[in-house]
């Protein structure tokens, strides 16, 4: 009995000690857990690979087989140190795949943040095979954090003609090319991101700034309008629809698309500044000048320095409290004629004045008027500016060319900004007077500006 007990015993361990090799080699050819859930197997070879080491750090058996378990869980942190000895030695031993491990310690340093030791295992890994998929892959993806893209582009096409079919290449490819500003050619990698994850909220973003930069404004508006609610993109998005709206001249749907970005929690204090600037400059359009002025005043408040929008206090708060002023600058081209036609009538509080012809150009309206009193009679040139800023002697030399060609007496030049020191010494002498901006209004407070 004895001796047929000693058998079965020795038989057990026979077995035991199969199955342990099997498992060990099964798992150096790359394990799969199931449901997440480390095999009993994998947890006995991790057990006796600790052991292992414990006794002999360099054990490469134990190395390859502790690593292996672990990357193939995705655990990249636990994977990276034995990874990392292996290495570091793999030169001493030939039984090492040198190539396997320098690319399996690259990707764990890059999972891990360890850019620079990714990039020693990679450079090893580009002199071994310089046409391997993973290697190309992860230096594209490390050069594009580097803000290198072209580099990253060279990599990751190469990448892709290693490996046409992969789904890993559109998006760091895409986005290479985007941020490279190949805006058009990055299209069809960013679709194919989208196809693949129509959720993902950046490469759509990405996707709409390109199409709007490869002519296709109005296609990308859409997107834009669709991601105003995004709370990482929204802000952006909100800026990028009103601006396009504003191109069509739609600017009530400007001032929606920035009063919705004001109402993302997200929305960083820089991004409010400039969407409060942007929502000014719309209303202003729109002719609202008060909430205009409370816009730019807020951005006033937060930064006094930002763009000009202490000199557009001073002016719209000015056209604020002077609706004939407002009226002179901002009304339409037919208006603004009317408003001229206006002023030369208003002008001459006891002569009679006729109409004698309007000439409308880019930066002023002319009017030719003959003026008759009970003692003379004059031949006049108006010619009005809407530029509030210095209107300078070579602008007055024109005027006064033009009245010596249709033999005027006199002239007016009228701003509501002021004339530069050449020019109000060239009317010297000269049958042309320079109107400025008090002088305007006054003029202005005598029309009947309702009709």
């Amino acid at each position: 009995m004895l001796g047929i007990l000693l058998a079965v015993i020795a038989a057990a361990a026979l077995i035991a000690i199969l199955m342990s090799i099997s498992g060990g080699k099964k798992k150096k050819g790359g394990m799969q857990t199931k449901g997440g859930k480390r095999s009993k197997s994998n947890a006995l070879v991790i057990k006796e690979c600790t052991k292992k080491l414990l006794k002999d750090p360099h054990n490469v058996e134990a190395l390859t087989n502790l690593s292996d378990i672990y990357y193939s869980e995705g655990n990249y942190e636990k994977a990276f140190p034995p990874y990392s000895e292996l290495f570091r030695i793999m030169g001493l031993h030939n039984d090492v795949n040198q190539q396997l491990v320098a690319v399996r310690y690259g990707i764990c340093a890059y999972k891990l943040g360890k850019q620079n030791d990714a990039m020693t295992a990679f450079s090893k890994a580009m002199k071994l095979n310089n046409r391997d998929f993973h290697t190309n892959l992860y230096v594209g993806k490390i050069m594009y954090d580097r803000k290198e893209f072209d580099k990253a582009i060279a990599y990751l096409k190469r990448a892709m003609t290693i490996s046409p079919e992969s789904s890993e290449i559109a998006q760091p490819l895409g986005y290479a090319l985007f941020e490279a500003k190949k805006y058009r050619e990055s299209l069809n990698y960013l679709k194919k991101v989208l196809d693949e994850t129509p959720d993902n909220k950046e490469a759509l973003f990405y996707f709409a700034i390109a199409m709007k930069e490869s002519s296709m404004a109005e296609k990308s508006l859409k997107y834009f309008m669709h991601l105003r609610t995004d709370p990482k993109f929204g802000a952006q998005a909100c800026i990028e629809a009103g601006i396009l709206h504003e191109r069509q001249g739609a600017y009530d749907k400007a001032i929606q698309d920035y009063e919705i970005a004001l109402k993302l929690e997200t929305i960083t204090q820089e991004t409010k500044i400039n969407v409060y600037y942007k929502l000014a400059q719309a209303l202003i359009f729109q002719k609202d000048i008060s909430n205009a002025l409370n816009y730019l005043k807020q951005i006033n408040i937060i930064n006094p320095n930002y763009k000009d929008v202490s000199s557009l206090i001073a002016r719209y708060q000015e056209l604020n409290q002077n609706s004939n002023l407002q009226a002179y600058l901002m009304c339409g081209t037919s208006d603004f004629v009317v408003l001229c036609k206006k002023f030369v009538m208003a002008y001459y509080k006891a002569a009679s004045v006729k109409i004698e012809d309007v000439t409308v150009s880019p930066d002023n309206v002319e009017i030719t008027c003959s003026v008759e009193s009970s003692k003379w009679t004059d031949l006049e040139l108006f010619r009005f500016y809407r530029s509030t800023g210095a209107i300078g002697e070579l602008y007055i030399r024109d005027c006064h060319s033009k009245m010596r060609d249709i033999r005027c007496d006199r002239g007016f030049c009228i701003t509501p900004g002021t004339f530069s020191d050449e020019a109000r010494k060239y009317v010297d002498g000269r049958p042309i007077d320079l109107i400025e901006k008090s002088r305007l209004v006054q003029v202005l407070k005598r029309i009947n500006m309702s009709n």
